[in-house]
């Protein structure tokens, strides 16, 4: 099938829509950002702490030194150790707070869970291990099967420690390693700590008055609970809940997933929303066996590089959308103008003025779907996203909207009040009423641009000299190329931080992960004890990525709260810096600093004389 520009349409005013969308953000910022989310605890309402689909194998706690502690089990943690193997490093760990590995994939079982980029793009390794999704977005059990595939081709199971949650870091300056302590009393002393907790690993509960008085049942959505709902994983049919009044409090990615579920079998279903999504459709069409086998090698890296250019950096002359969904869309467009004027030399101030306009046009397509589809007039107002697309992570689902044409679901517009107001002990109060309500479903997402010590949940992270991590970069990252930081020699970081931003995340942590084990294996083979940038090199790098914080500033200003900016509070710690020449620059900036094998800007201690390699 031909990928075309979009018919979207034309009618529309742009500057009554800025006005628009900055009183739609006025309607709900709220001043203690972060602040309005509780951290979970052990035994209270809501508690993520504890796995609820796998039993904790007691063992006793280990003491013993290796190379490299890999902090996560997610994509981002088996890609680092992946990356490791292929680099020649095996004295390694990954360490997990969950019961295998998946990271957000194992602990998201909720009913339709898909993930919302195609399977062709987000799923790694895909020539290497020989799979092919099952279809274009895959569910959540497929994607954790892929999971434990790679895990078990790369050997991984074997010294991996589940189950068990890093409480400490600290940086021992005599025998530069660092001490790894852990809830299940383990020390362990390792030459290199990789950070790979990914960036969706921690949920946060939202901070309702009167949650802890309510009597009905209460879980997180990536805690999801089928004994009380019935159905399964695997089989989500939630036949438990026909005679139970449900409410969601949330509407992001997860709940436009569970809300048709929920919709489908329980007796009643409130909506809780503060901010609409933007969801377009969804065709998921099974994978076409004859395209799959006219596949040819490297087909996975050029698929993802043509995405990237669809979703972030813009398409060249001669590219064809090969992904063709609501997330290239803008710049399909945008080539498609370009293209009718015989691509001309334009500067990027002018190509983003372009992408601007053909946002507005975009999104007035998607609120314009909502009146083609939800028939009850003031729901599909209510519905209505009036923000920039990359405000909120955009969506797609061909089952969401038509759940509000159905008689037991009620959308409670919470935006006045900015939240829910309260809960009782047998309901929530909207506007001086109660509604009674059996489960409380938080669909509230994770900790993503969270103070540190909050998202990662490690107790203490200290460097030479005792120094915090969390102090060091209490007003913002500090770093050489995102991945090492002054005074915290032998650590590495991996996720959004002072580097380049790729349109598949997943792959876009390989590479951060190739980057890590080529300097750790170099590291290792020279008999290098501790490497950290120099001062001048970091302060050169923030240099560097210091522009990028208009883009920051935006969010800040123009976009409703959300994850991406700190729910309207500090900015600090998602897409604040970034490599503004875009993915590509940035790889080949790394590739010539490997090649030049000379470590330029790093600190390097030779291991004492006799000591063991």
């Amino acid at each position: 099938m031909k990928c075309t520009p979009t018919q979207t349409p034309g009618d529309i005013d742009i500057p009554a829509l800025r006005e628009k969308y900055r009183l739609e953000r006025e309607r709900r910022y709220r001043s203690e950002g972060q602040k309005q989310y509780l951290r979970p605890k052990s035994g209270e309402r809501g508690d993520t702490l504890v796995d609820p689909y796998l039993p904790v194998a007691p063992r006793a706690p280990l003491s013993e030194e290796i190379d490299v502690a890999v902090l996560g089990g997610g994509f981002t943690g088996i890609l680092a150790a992946v990356q490791l193997r292929k680099a020649g490093v095996t004295s390694f760990r990954n360490i997990e707070h969950a019961g295998d590995f998946g990271g957000v994939w194992y602990w998201n079982r909720y009913p339709g869970i898909q993930c919302d980029n195609e399977s062709y793009c987000y799923l790694p390794l895909l020539e290497e291990t020989g799979f092919i999704p099952s279809k274009r977005f895959s569910d959540g059990t497929e994607i954790q099967g892929h999971c434990v595939r790679i895990a078990r081709q790369f050997g991984l199971y074997d010294r991996a420690l589940f189950h068990t949650r890093v409480t400490g870091l600290r940086w021992d300056e005599a025998g530069r390693r660092w001490q790894v302590r852990t809830d299940r009393g383990d020390q362990i002393r390792a030459r290199f700590v990789i950070m790979a907790g990914g960036p969706l690993n921690r949920p946060k509960l939202p901070g309702i008055p009167g949650l802890q008085e309510f009597k009905g049942r209460v879980f997180h959505s990536a805690r999801w609970d089928y004994g009380y709902t019935g159905g399964s994983w695997e089989n989500p049919v939630l036949d438990k809940l026909a005679d139970k009044r449900v409410a969601v409090v949330g509407t992001g990615a997860t709940a436009i997933q569970i809300v048709p579920y929920l919709a489908q079998y329980a007796k009643e279903l409130y909506v809780l929303q503060r901010t609409p999504p933007s969801v377009d459709a969804r065709p998921n069409p099974p994978t076409d066996p004859d395209w799959a086998r006219t596949l040819q090698p490297g087909w996975q890296k050029q698929r993802q590089e043509n995405f990237h250019r669809g979703a972030m950096e813009g398409f060249r002359p001669g590219d064809v959308d090969q992904v063709c969904d609501f997330w290239t869309e803008i710049n399909r467009n945008v080539a498609a103008r370009l293209a009718a004027q015989g691509w001309p030399e334009i500067t990027p101030e002018t190509f983003m003025a372009m992408r601007e306009e053909e946002d507005f046009h975009v999104m007035e397509r998607f609120r314009r779907r909502i009146d083609e589809i939800v028939q009850d007039k003031p729901t599909a107002e209510a519905l209505k996203p009036w923000f920039r697309f990359h405000c909120k992570r955009p969506l797609s689902s061909d089952s969401y909207y038509p759940s509000f044409n159905r008689p037991n679901v009620k959308l409670i517009d919470v935006s006045a009040t900015k939240g829910v107001e309260r809960l009782t002990a047998n309901g929530f109060v909207h506007e001086g009423r109660e509604y009674p309500i059996d489960l409380l479903v938080c669909a509230s997402g994770f900790e993503v641009t969270s103070d540190l010590d909050q998202r990662w949940g490690i107790d203490e992270i200290s460097g030479r000299g005792g120094v915090s991590l969390y102090d060091h970069w209490a007003e913002g990252y500090k770093t050489l190329h995102g991945v090492v930081s002054r005074g915290f020699p032998n650590q590495f970081f991996t996720g959004y931080i002072q580097g380049g931003l790729y349109a598949t995340t997943v792959e876009q942590f390989n590479r951060q992960g190739h980057h890590i084990a080529w300097i750790i294996s170099e590291a290792l083979k020279r008999g290098i004890a501790a490497v950290e940038p120099t001062q001048e090199a970091q302060d050169a790098w923030c240099q560097v990525m210091a522009p990028s914080t208009a883009f920051s500033q935006y969010l800040q200003s123009e976009c409703p709260p959300s994850y991406l900016n700190n729910e309207s509070g500090k900015f600090r710690y998602y897409l604040g810096e970034f490599y503004l020449a875009g993915f590509t620059a940035f790889e080949q900036l790394l590739k010539d600093w490997r090649d030049k094998g000379a470590f330029e800007g790093m600190d390097t201690e030779p291991m004492a004389a006799g000591a063991a390699a």
